[in-house]
């Protein structure tokens, strides 16, 4: 696609839920979804294991009004895929100016799953878990994990399961302020507890997020403002299989 890359304003400020944009073009998807394109954007897309944003985006001036139900970001291109209601969107013109509104529930709601499946992270430090190497997370409201690459002996995830978890209602009690933010290459290597992962090119601007005043990580979502907004995490279920070990996780509504 032949646009500039859209400027995240969520990476700026991961608080935010409304912002302006100007509306650069109308793609029609292979599935015959509507996507929009605007120079920049407020919603967070589907990605880092979080479920995407959803709202509105308004067109200023007249009664156009976009449902977002679904973002994708390809090739530095966000996606905003929904259904206009009102008029007929073929009379939406380039560089209109777009009013942008995310839905507050579902982003605090994904918000704070995120953040949970990082403050896992920190406990598997915290009860001697820190060898097992973090991989990928699911922070999705149907069924959040964080799987790591390694294993614990069957004898031990019980007792392990259980440490976790109070573990992670001490830290959420505590609470303390989150912090993400775009550095040079070396500090946020600093920050990360001296290196940052293989898949981050050297001499880039990675964005770091960093729970309190523990260490920090690469991260590009969206979290809580603070730890304490969290409220109460609930181990599941931890597992060992094949190598690698899946924590489930649930949050308080």
């Amino acid at each position: 696609m032949d646009y500039p890359p859209t400027k995240l304003d969520y990476h700026v400020d991961m608080f935010k839920l409304q912002s302006q944009a100007r509306f650069l073009s109308l793609l029609k998807a292979e599935d015959g979804r509507t996507a929009l394109i605007l120079d920049s954007t407020v919603f967070h897309p589907q990605g880092g294991g979080q479920p995407s944003d959803t709202g509105f985006i308004q067109f200023a001036g007249s009664d156009f009004k976009f449902s977002v139900q679904d973002v994708r970001s390809k090739d530095g291109i966000v996606l905003h895929y929904g259904v206009f209601q009102g008029s007929n969107p073929e009379d939406v013109e380039k560089g209109q100016q777009v009013h942008l509104l995310v839905d507050e529930p579902r982003r605090k709601l994904n918000s704070r799953l995120h953040s949970a499946g990082h403050l896992l992270d920190l406990c598997m430090q915290k009860v001697g878990l820190g060898h097992l190497e973090p991989g990928k997370g699911y922070h999705f409201p149907d069924g959040p994990f964080v799987e790591y690459k390694g294993v614990v002996p069957q004898a031990e995830l019980q007792v392990k399961q259980k440490e976790l978890e109070v573990e992670a209602n001490e830290l959420i009690s505590k609470g303390g302020k989150v912090y993400a933010a775009i550095l040079p290459y070396e500090e946020a290597s600093v920050l990360c507890g001296g290196s940052l992962p293989d898949y981050i090119p050297k001499g880039s601007t990675p964005r770091v997020l960093r729970l309190g005043e523990n260490p920090g990580c690469p991260c590009g979502g969206t979290h809580v403002s603070d730890i304490s907004d969290i409220i109460s995490m609930k181990i599941t279920q931890m597992r060992t299989k094949k190598g690698m070990t899946k924590v489930f996780y649930t949050i308080a509504s």
